[in-house]
Formats: structure tokens, sequence, C-alpha cells
């Protein structure tokens, strides 16, 4: 089963330095039937102007992981870890027992990326904080592992502590691909327009788009344009 949320019908927040689309519930914007996908607890679409940021703030057990759009973000925390993180990487914080960070843009230029949070599986872990870089050229095949719980991704994928996946990459167009399926799927499509199909049932995603697929091993991804995606697949 897929089900399909348009960028136009998430929750939007506009605070002058930041805008964000809202997947689930968060701050201000509550939506009682949108509380989150399974582990999934967050996903925001963040806009942030130049020279702004999100001053420090604190986070428990809790597995945070940002997708660079487009930009740059500057971490720093109170574990000592310092870092740029710029478009086309990816980076992962586990709160654990407690971890007070800042988040700045400290370009010229805006900076968009998807902040996502998964409840983990252990409480109280020491934190910690990774980034990488992934392949830039278009996915053939399948799409490239960023993100994972898993023993045997070590190596490969930066780490957090649940049995989860997160794949992102981009397509060209006319691609089409196979994607497996191990718990729930929340898919977003950060550019272009690709075709996410179930059998008989077709969905197209535009930009900034999301989409639940649920009860499923595999899913086809048709790319409309060359596009942009990422896939949750968590419990």
């Amino acid at each position: 089963m897929i089900k399909h949320f348009p960028f136009q019908q998430l929750g939007k927040a506009k605070h002058g330095w930041l805008t964000s689309s809202h997947h689930f519930s968060f701050a201000h914007y509550y939506n009682p039937k949108r509380m989150g996908f399974g582990t999934l607890r967050v996903v925001n679409d963040d806009w942030v102007a130049a020279g702004t940021g999100f001053a420090p703030h604190p986070h428990k057990n809790m597995e945070i992981i940002s997708f660079i759009r487009s930009g740059a973000i500057t971490h720093q925390d109170s574990a000592g870890n310092k870092g740029v993180t710029p478009a086309g990487e990816v980076q992962v914080m586990s709160a654990g027992t407690g971890i007070v960070h800042s988040e700045y843009n400290l370009s010229k230029t805006p900076l968009t990326f998807y902040q996502i949070w998964i409840e983990p599986n252990q409480h109280n872990v020491k934190p910690r904080w990774d980034s990488k870089r992934f392949p830039a050229q278009a996915a053939h095949g399948r799409l490239p592992i960023l993100v994972s719980g898993y023993e045997e991704d070590k190596g490969k994928a930066l780490f957090i502590h649940q049995e989860a996946r997160i794949f992102g990459g981009k397509l060209a167009r006319g691609t089409e691909l196979e994607h497996e399926i191990t718990h729930q799927a929340y898919i977003l499509a950060s550019t272009g327009s690709v075709d996410i199909i179930d059998g008989s049932n077709r969905i197209r995603m535009e930009k900034g788009d999301g989409a639940e697929v649920t009860r499923q091993q595999h899913i086809t991804i048709s790319a409309h344009s060359d596009a942009e995606l990422i896939i949750i697949d968590a419990p």
C-alpha cells in the first residue's frame, strides 16, 4: 500500500530565518494523524537563511540524521565534535545520554536539508557524531545505502542505533529500478519527478512530496526526470 503526501499538504512553519515543511507533527505543527511512522518520528524539510541557524539546544535518546540538499551546515556539540557538512553529504548524531548542539548556516547562501529523527533501539548510549559523502553519480540497479544500524553495513554506511536503513541518490531520467523493503518505507522526493509502483498501484511524486509504503516487500521506482530520492526503511 502506498499513501501519498503532496508537498503542499505538509505542515508549514515560517520564522523569517527558517522555513519548514513538516511531514509529521513537530513544534507548533500538530496533527494527531501524523505523529510519526513506526520508529520514524520526524522528517522536516528545512530552508535556513544565510548567516542564521539553530542555537545550542539539547537532545536525548534520539538518532538525528541530516541530509544536506544545498549549501552547508556547521555543527558543534557539547561532546567536542565540530564539522562542516556540505551538499551531497549526510551527518548523523546519536543523542544518547544527552547532548547539546548547534547547527548554523555560516555561508552567504541559503541552506536546505532534510532533518530526520529515528527512535533508537538502545537508550542512554554514549553520544556520537559523524558525517560522510556519498556517490554523486546517478544510481544504476539500486540506490546507495547512506545510513544503517545493521552490523553487515558497517564501513559503507553511517551507523545509527536502530535496525533501520536509509537509502538515497540521484536517478537519471528514464531509470527504472527495484527496491526491496525490510520493514516499511517512507520515501522523500528531494528533486525531480518519479513514479512509485506497487503492482497496479502507481503514485507520481514531485519535488518535496512524501509517501508511506506499508505491507510491501518491494517497489518499482521510475524516474520521469532527473531526480533525487531518499528511502527510509525503519521498524
